[in-house]
């Protein structure tokens, strides 16, 4: 087995680089005037716009209470993703600290997605938070308008993702800004009404990101590293973390359309406040589409594009997607703890060897993540593609 490196790859991902920063630095305003889902729900249209529907083997099965499973890509209901109990996790009982820790590293490896209870975080803040936002996207369109975003930097209030032309849409609006780095944290850019949403998000946000840390630790104790080589890798305390929220409005035909399309998150660790009275989350397991029913209080965790590359595949980023219902909005907060945009990412060297080589390319965060605001959800496509140009980097010679 020899190795043979293609210069010529650093060069292409440069390249592709450089064309996404001209073509984001050019894009100044979104490609078609922005409609808002919402405003299209509280018109009481009977049939959405042909921009929501999407092609028939992307479309969700659904009937009047949840989801149906009537071809082997339908979603399951008999199965929920992994919920775990953290509340022994800093106590004396090292057994019961060691079975916590276990289930972590099998639902990381095995699922990419798991639910968190007693975390640490009060519910009276996850309530507060869920709500203040619910508050915010029923203030007049007027009130709100201020905040509109653009695709430069995703900051405020949104309908859509990517800049292509004619692209079919989901149906939901959603509210995008900075927590990390300082510098990017911009109070003026937060709402101000309701009247305590800024301190409402600013103290969610210190208790997420706390929580994340922590997280960290055990991620990368299970991965058989010391506890704080992922954390190193993100930058240590100079990380990225951002927050979107999701806001979708009932539609009349929610069996023609997403809430949002399916995707793996591209940063490295989303911590996601559901909406706990109405389901919506799919996750991909395999063949099947596995609708997630929210625990209350609970924190769902996924695994980032980012953390699957930091382990060289040992933790997956997964597909996920959202449906969307007639009866019922629905309201999400993703929290995404992400690396300093500017390191580059790679398998972390304890990781790789001889018989298993580096999957990945290093790329840094900011590299990736305009890719994703350029064209969109697009399932994994996007780390696997990095996955696949890496593959050309070896040959067996005989």
């Amino acid at each position: 087995m020899c190795r043979i490196e293609l210069g010529s790859q650093t060069k292409l991902i440069y390249r592709l680089y450089t064309c996404l920063i001209n073509i984001m630095n050019s894009t100044v305003d979104w490609p078609e005037p922005i409609v808002r889902v919402q405003s299209l729900s509280e018109s009481e249209v009977a049939v959405i716009p042909d921009r929501y529907i999407k092609p028939p083997l992307e479309r969700p099965t659904i009937n009047s209470t949840t989801t149906t499973t009537t071809t082997t890509d339908a979603p399951r209901d008999d199965v929920n993703i992994p919920i775990i109990d953290l509340q022994g996790l800093y106590g004396d009982d090292d057994n019961l600290r060691n079975t916590i820790i276990g289930q972590i590293s099998e639902a990381c490896r095995e699922w990419g997605f798991f639910q968190i209870l007693n975390h640490g975080i009060r519910p009276q803040l996850m309530d507060r938070a869920r709500e203040v936002w619910r508050e915010f996207f029923h203030l007049p369109l007027e009130m709100k308008q201020p905040y509109a975003n653009s695709p430069k930097t995703y900051e405020g209030y949104g309908s859509r993702l990517g800049v292509e032309k004619g692209a079919i849409l989901d149906w939901s609006d959603y509210y995008f800004l900075h927590y990390l780095p300082l510098s990017l944290k911009d109070y003026n850019k937060w709402p101000a009404l309701p009247a305590d949403c800024r301190e409402v998000i600013d103290e969610y946000g210190k208790e997420v990101v706390n929580l994340c840390g922590r997280l960290m630790k055990l991620l990368s104790l299970n991965l058989g590293l010391e506890e704080d080589v992922l954390q190193n890798a993100f930058g240590g305390q100079n990380i990225g973390a951002c927050l979107r929220v999701n806001f979708y409005p009932k539609c009349p035909q929610p069996d023609l359309t997403l809430g949002l399309s399916s995707h793996s998150d591209p940063g490295g660790m989303t911590l996601l406040l559901p909406d706990d009275q109405v389901p919506g989350l799919q996750v991909r397991r395999e063949n099947d589409w596995i609708t997630v029913k929210p625990a209350r209080h609970a924190f769902i965790v996924n695994i980032g594009d980012q953390i699957q590359v930091l382990s060289n595949a040992i933790y997956k980023s997964v597909e996920h997607r959202v449906i969307v219902n007639s009866g019922q909005e629905r309201v999400s907060l993703a929290f995404f703890y992400n690396p300093k945009s500017d390191i580059p990412i790679e398998p972390a060297k304890e990781l790789v060897a001889q018989d298993r080589p580096a999957l990945y390319p290093p790329m840094t965060f900011d590299e990736y993540r305009l890719f994703i605001r350029l064209r969109g959800p697009r399932g994994k496509s996007q780390v696997e593609s990095l996955r696949s140009q890496n593959t050309h980097k070896f040959c067996s010679c005989k």
